[in-house]
Formats: structure tokens, C-alpha cells, sequence
């Protein structure tokens, strides 16, 4: 398939783009500035496209991102430590990011003669947000093919969408995805925290995959506190 690829510069995206470029026709990858609070990963998407030597196109919607508001990644709000399999992390969730991104790489996917829009939604997503859980992506599927009946036919290709991240480490290990290429963390400092949500989940899908794990983090061992917390 000619496949356009959501990449926002994290390990999930970055991984798919691997996987689509070597299994597919990578056609492209596409990023969203929505007015996220850092916007480091950005730089990570750009990086893929340059080493898979393929487009990489930016949409500018930081005034829709910012009618978003209340959640940690685009408000002025504390991004909590701790597992993602946590109620705390609820406040990470931008409402309808998903499907607003969708609906946009769908539009530039059938304007382009693209077969699939790929996005890296995985199973460790679906307890806090609703957009990545497959009940979505089979209505946003439906709601496409009425969109485009008749100008175009183009796949929701979500291959992540019941898998967990160590799943993903170890599919983008076959892949040659560079890992330390890759950007997690909610806090945009110098080096991951170690500490917010993503980041316990990237450093639990390494060990789970048992793949080491190149990245450089703040506390590297506070993951084990969260999996202690989260199951007490």
C-alpha cells in the first residue's frame, strides 16, 4: 500500500514509519504542531523522514489546539508521574486529537493518490484514551469510506492497535528503528524524566522486550516504583 504515516517523533510512530517503509510504499510522513506544550518531538519526526528519505509535512493547528484546552499537554498543568495504567493520567487526554488529526491525513492522503493513512495507536492506549481503541478506529473507518464514496477508497492502518509497546519495541528492533532517535516524554527537558506516564511505559517495553534501551533519563529507576504502585 501507498501509506502515509502519522509520526509525531515518539517510539510508536517512528517504529510504524520503519515497518510501513520496509513492508509498504512509505509515501510520507506527516506531523501536527496542535500547541503542545514542547514541541522537541517534532524535531524526531523530521529526523525519521530524513533517514528513510521521504516527505515530511507539518500542519500548523495551534489555534484549534489551544480551544483544547485542559489537559497536561497543552495547558499549564502539572503532567503527573507515574504508569499510564493510572486514573491521575486521564489528564493527559486532548479531546478528539485522534480524530481530528485523521480526518486531515485522510483529506491530504486522498488529494495525494494515497491507498492508507497508518497511525500507531496501540493496546496500552485504550485505557485512557478513546480515540485509540479499536471501537474508534472501525467508526472512523465507516465515517471515511461515506467522506470519500466514490473519489477515493483508503485504509485505516492501524497494525499497533492491539498490540502493547514491548510488541512495538520488538517489531521496530526488526525493523532497524533507531531508538535513541526517538522522543517520549511529556515534559520536554533535556533528557526524558524517566518519570511522567510515556516514559515508564517506554522503559517497562524495552524490559518487556527485553531489547536495551538506549535512552537517557533523569530517574532512570522510577519505573519500578510505578509497577509496584500500580500493582498494590
Amino acid at each position: 500500500m501507498k501509506t502515509l504515516v502519522i509520526c509525531s517523533g515518539g517510539l510508536d510512530s517512528v517504529a510504524l514509519a520503519y515497518s510501513v517503509a520496509a513492508e509498504h510504499e512509505l509515501a510520507g510522513l506527516l506531523s501536527f504542531d496542535y500547541g503542545q506544550r514542547h514541541r522537541k518531538e517534532l524535531g524526531f519526526a523530521a529526523l525519521c523522514a530524513e533517514r528513510l528519505n521521504t516527505l515530511h509535512q507539518i500542519i500548523n493547528i495551534p489555534e484549534i489546539g489551544r480551544g483544547l484546552s485542559g489537559s497536561a499537554l497543552t495547558d499549564d498543568v502539572d503532567v503527573p508521574d507515574g504508569h499510564y495504567a493510572e486514573d491521575t493520567m486521564k489528564i493527559t487526554v486532548v479531546p478528539n486529537r485522534n480524530a481530528i488529526m485523521l480526518a486531515i491525513a485522510f483529506g491530504l492522503a486522498a488529494a495525494h493518490k494515497a491507498e492508507a493513512v497508518a497511525m500507531a495507536v496501540h493496546g496500552g492506549d485504550h485505557f485512557i484514551y478513546p480515540d485509540c481503541r479499536p471501537a474508534f478506529i472501525e467508526a472512523f473507518q465507516v465515517m471515511q469510506d461515506r467522506a470519500l464514496d466514490g473519489y477515493a477508497e483508503i485504509r485505516l492502518y492501524t497494525p499497533y492497535v492491539n498490540l502493547t509497546k514491548g510488541d512495538i519495541v520488538g517489531d521496530g528492533a526488526r525493523h532497524g528503528t533507531p531508538f535513541a532517535e526517538t522522543w517520549s516524554c511529556y515534559k520536554g527537558g533535556e533528557l526524558h524524566c524517566g518519570r511522567c506516564g510515556t516514559c515508564v511505559e517506554r522503559r517497562e517495553a524495552f524490559h518487556l522486550a527485553r531489547h536495551a534501551d538506549p535512552t537517557d533519563y533523569e530517574d532512570a529507576d522510577f519505573w519500578l516504583e510505578a509497577l509496584r504502585r500500580r500493582s498494590a
